[in-house]
């Protein structure tokens, strides 16, 4: 039957028994498809009767369905069209592995950050009253997505305001990690307890037979209602914000499913559907270990083994390991991440150190005021986060951390661009948003070695936050030695050269050696500098620079306005040095959707090649001579 789904309203013809085989076909095509393209499989998996529920039982794109975080969309995109995309899922100029308004008027809501579903739901709620429309509004979130802060600020605003519109709440029990605080227990606690919707359904029923005999005994008995159900489940956390709750629902039920979605229809206000799934399920590799089959590289269908190539070890890894080799040596070292330890490379060092890791949940605001609370006691936090992530403690890291000048690590991951994950997740914004705090210092490895070495020097310095940034590409393969302190603001001549410079950041060391040598063949003798601390700069290389006169390029994979360059032109411009050319290579100002990191680098221009033709551009006089 999959082959007859062009479009939603093809759902409608079938009855549930067709349904069900359609999902079973569903899970049969991910699976297949995902063993060569990679991606999000489990979340995936846990959603196929869910999906197929919400686009039968609602008219989208009429009904807005907004996705929280956007990756578990894939059988969304299936039911809208663009099934026969997925050979290109997640490849360059192919099918977005989130949801993209460019793709499909299906696609009502972007996201690759979680916990904003709830909010957006809201603003399209108020939209439609405002211009006397009818239509639904749906937020599909998970319960990870829950812990955090923005999804609890929504839920304050939509129960205060009473719109009607519906929350699907996706409870798997596990987000990218296993959930953790408050609000997981939680669900549990309500999972757990079968009786609690049919208990409260005949309360009701009761209550509404009692004829109305006066204010005092319907006060009374609306008190025993009230009794009960902290008596049954306690808090009862939804009804107190406003919602109407129903559930837990099975979600891989699809008569249970379509049979609560009519009942939210005829209730008025805001509606907490309580849906049950399992990540994974239909593929027994990701049943049993979820975690791992969040975001899956290719593997064989038949035994699950994932296809991964040989080499180097990932900056991650070495991040990993050099952290507990240092917490080995310093007990006040403790790492922090907000749900992100398998990903962050933290899962040994909480094996290690149990006590001295903590997941906070997907709290990035929380996390940060937590390291420096931390950091005020004399502890050494390393708060371990993706750049694209970071972002949403912006605020933490101004007023919390950087203003009291407190010793945190920031220790980011996926700095640069991250690949098939696309614009949501570039990591390409830290450098320009934290070398305009003050305090703040900031480093970029050129290989493992120098991330041994900036991890050392990160967990010695006691002068304020210091940032570590590494990219999510395999290492380049030198060799371990011992880690030691580098001198803060020293950079590192790599290739000596007399007729121009470049100024390269992390892994663009690599690239302008390639350029240089490239360049060679043409005469021209080009330096390369390892320019590992972007903040604060090597002002006395900056200025031998300036006295020889020497035209400087400057390299990052990091954007442009703001950037390292930026920082450049502005110690020149600070230091009153005029005439000395300088281009800046970034990445220009736009937002770089998916492919691999490759392709992404040859789109802006950050390749050997393109570096030596416009260095080679920039010097023509000696291009001409040579």
């Amino acid at each position: 039957m999959l082959e007859q789904i062009g479009r939603p309203e093809d759902l409608k013809k079938l009855d549930v028994e067709q349904l069900e085989a359609l999902a079973g076909e569903i899970r049969g095509f991910l699976i297949e498809k995902l063993s060569i393209t990679g991606g999000h499989l489990a979340p995936n998996l846990g959603v196929v009767e869910l999906t197929l529920a919400l686009h039968y039982h609602f008219n989208s794109p009429r009904d807005k369905l907004i996705f929280d975080v956007g990756h578990q969309s894939y059988v969304h995109k299936i039911l809208t069209g663009r099934m026969g995309e997925f050979d290109t899922l997640r490849k360059y100029k192919g099918l977005c592995g989130f949801v993209k308004r460019s793709e499909s008027e299906h696609d009502v809501w972007e996201a690759g950050h979680s916990s904003t579903s709830l909010s957006a739901a809201m603003g399209f709620a108020s939209a439609r009253d405002l211009l006397g429309e009818n239509n639904k509004v749906v937020a599909v979130i998970g319960d990870g997505a829950m812990t955090g802060g923005m999804a609890f600020e929504a839920l304050n605003h939509i129960g205060h305001a009473s719109k009607n519109l519906t929350v699907i709440l996706n409870d798997n029990e596990m987000s990218i990690a296993p959930n953790v605080g408050a609000m997981h227990n939680y669900l549990g606690k309500i999972r757990s307890d079968r009786h609690y919707r049919k208990a409260k359904e005949e309360v009701e029923s009761l209550l509404k037979k009692i004829p109305a005999i006066g204010g005092k005994v319907a006060k009374t008995v609306e008190r025993l209602k009230d009794t009960l159900k902290y008596m049954i489940v306690n808090g009862v956390l939804f009804e107190e914000l406003g919602f109407q709750y129903l559930g837990p629902v099975d979600g891989h039920n699809l008569s249970q499913l379509l049979d609560t979605l009519c009942h939210a229809d005829k209730l008025e206000g805001p509606v907490m559907i309580h849906v049950v799934t399992r990540k994974g399920k239909g593929y027994s590799p990701a049943e049993a270990d979820s975690h791992t089959w969040h975001g899956i590289s290719p593997y064989k269908i038949e035994s699950g083994q994932v296809l991964k190539t040989v080499g180097p070890p990932m900056y991650t890894e070495v991040f990993s390991k050099t952290l507990i080799e240092l917490a080995e040596e310093d007990p006040r070292i403790v790492a922090v991440t907000p749900a992100m330890p398998g990903g962050s490379g933290l899962l040994p060092f909480a094996a290690r150190f149990p006590d001295r890791m903590f997941d906070v949940g997907i709290a990035e605001q929380h996390a940060a005021t937590f390291c420096a609370g931390l950091a005020m006691e004399g502890m050494k936090p390393v708060y371990a986060v993706y750049s694209t992530f970071m972002q949403r403690a912006y605020d933490q890291i101004v007023h919390d951390i950087a203003r009291q000048n407190l010793n945190v690590v920031f220790a980011i991951d996926r700095a640069g661009f991250v690949g098939p994950d696309g614009e949501t997740h570039q990591g390409v914004y830290d450098l320009a948003f934290l070398r305009s705090i003050p305090n703040m210092t900031i480093m970029m490895p050129k290989d493992e070695q120098e991330l041994r070495d900036m991890l050392r020097t990160a967990v010695s310095y006691n002068d304020g936050p210091i940032a570590v940034r590494y990219p999510r590409i395999n290492c380049r393969g030198v060799e371990d030695v011992p880690s030691s302190i580098l001198p803060i603001g020293n950079w590192e001549i790599v290739r000596e050269g007399k007729d121009a410079v470049i100024l390269a950041v992390g892994p663009m060391v690599e690239v302008a050696e390639d350029a240089a040598e490239k360049l060679a063949v043409q005469g021209l003798s080009v330096r390369v500098v390892n320019a590992r601390f972007i903040k604060p700069l090597d002002g006395a290389m900056l200025q031998s620079l300036a006295a020889e006169m020497l035209p400087v390029v400057t390299l990052e994979e990091g954007a442009r306005m703001g950037g390292f360059g930026s920082a450049v032109l502005e110690y020149y411009s600070d230091h009153d040095v005029y005439g000395l050319p300088v281009k800046n290579m970034a990445i220009p100002d736009y937002f770089v959707e998916h492919g691999s990191i490759k392709e992404q680098r040859c789109e802006v221009g950050l390749t050997a090649d393109n570096v030596a033709a416009q260095l080679s551009a920039f010097l023509p006089r000696k291009r001409q001579h040579a």
